[in-house]
């Protein structure tokens, strides 16, 4: 894939497959105390629906403890929690994992600074994925 779109997203590629990023996400995750919420696999229901398309995961996760305090502070930022990450494989066989920028969610739902701490984790958890 050429461009990758941007906007408030950060793109890692992984040298594993979808199933396995997604498989080593979610051991990080769970390790880390964070609950799975939810696995929602788009390709799966595509090919129920008698459609085609490159295998495409999301995971969602979180913590109350950690979104609430968020929520309280800007109630808009419950559109973009829990924290979620998409794992995909594009048109090129290459896999990435996706999610939402800590800078962006705290631009786009004006988070103050002193929660940042509550979304940062993202980070280092989806990198820590993609080794």
């Amino acid at each position: 894939m050429s461009q990758l779109p941007e906007d408030g997203l950060i793109h890692l590629s992984s040298p594993h497959t979808v199933m396995e990023t997604l498989t080593r996400l979610e051991t990080i995750v769970e390790a880390k105390g964070l609950a799975i919420l939810a696995r929602i696999d788009h390709s799966g229901d595509a090919a129920k629906a008698g459609l085609e398309m490159q295998p495409t995961k999301l995971l969602i996760f979180g913590n109350a403890k950690s979104g609430t305090p968020l929520m309280i502070a800007a109630p808009t930022v419950a559109i973009d929690l829990p924290l979620k990450a998409l794992v995909w494989q594009d048109n090129d066989g290459m896999v990435w994992l996706s999610y939402n920028s800590p800078d962006y969610l705290k631009e786009r739902h004006s988070i103050p600074e002193n929660l940042m701490q509550n979304v940062a984790g993202i980070g280092p958890i989806c990198a820590e994925a993609v080794r």
